[in-house]
């Protein structure tokens, strides 16, 4: 019978990678790098053998889509900041069978998901900047999960992690679930982001303080009311992928019956106008 051994949300910024590279930005993010690395290191101990990525930077306007090519290899340069990522090297292993069963779950369950195994379909930078860090010898294996929806409702979301999570334990596999994109997300205006610092600062102070208030409220365990907030959480601070990927980690852990508690791995800090951090939820 198959678990989830580590349960996470995960931050993704570019700057990570700029940070390993001589120049300005150097160790700019060396915490939250540090903070990826003691993440999966939790995670090997707990026994994890596979990673499924709840990725923000896929985006997808119809049904639900789960990448499970039993192989992943490539050069990475990204469309959106290719002066940040460039000809990133990655090969992975997959899990077929675990990806067409949360697909099969899903439907199930009233959710229209598609499990793909299509050579041609890549892995966005929201599951490959973590396992550049969580993954680098590549011995755990990687289902990736659209988390960019655009026209899908947060029920939707919590039903889809529900079946994340039956799949999951009707699986053998040991899991890492990460839920992989920022807090609030509102990117500085490209005519501030010079004036106004913008690689190091947030570009609204109310989604700042929010940000820290759901903090609290995760490390105090007050799960349920965060989950009221949700929706207007994510339209009013710009929630990256409109934060389905946090409602179906929430959904995988239990929803408002979760009483676990969130742990900051690192610090909150601002990139690019957004608010980012590493946490570690409670099993």
């Amino acid at each position: 019978m198959g678990e989830i051994v580590l349960a996470a949300k995960v931050t993704h910024v570019p700057t990570m990678l700029l940070s390993e590279q001589p120049g300005r930005l150097e160790g700019c993010r060396q915490q939250a790098i540090d903070g990826h690395k003691e993440i999966a290191r939790r995670a090997r101990e707990a026994g994890a053998d596979t990673v499924v990525v709840l990725d923000t930077h896929w985006l997808v306007n119809n049904g639900y889509h789960v990448n499970s090519r039993d192989h992943f290899k490539g050069v990475y340069t990204s469309n959106e900041f290719p002066h940040f990522i460039q000809n990133m090297e990655y090969e992975y292993q997959g899990n077929t069978a675990l990806g067409d069963l949360i697909a099969e779950k899903a439907t199930e369950k009233g959710v229209y998901t598609l499990s793909h195994q299509v050579e041609s379909l890549d892995l966005e930078y929201g599951t490959l900047v973590p396992m550049r860090y969580m993954n680098p010898e590549g011995d755990l294996k990687v289902v990736s999960v659209a988390g960019w929806c655009t026209v899908h409702s947060i029920e939707s979301s919590r039903i889809l992690g529900e079946a994340i999570r039956e799949a999951i334990e009707a699986s053998d596999s040991k899991v890492m679930l990460i839920a992989s994109g920022s807090l609030s997300h509102a990117i500085w205006a490209n005519d501030d982001y010079e004036a106004n610092n913008g690689t190091f600062t947030i570009s609204k102070e109310f989604n700042r303080q929010v940000d820290l208030r759901v903090l609290d409220l995760w490390q105090q365990g007050e799960n349920a009311t965060f989950l009221k907030m949700l929706p207007e959480y994510a339209s009013l601070c710009s929630g990256e992928g409109g934060m389905h990927d946090t409602a179906m980690l929430f959904g995988a852990l239990g929803w408002d019956k979760y009483e676990g508690k969130g742990e900051v791995i690192g610090e909150y800090f601002p990139s690019s106008g957004t608010g980012q951090v590493n946490v570690v939820f409670s099993l």
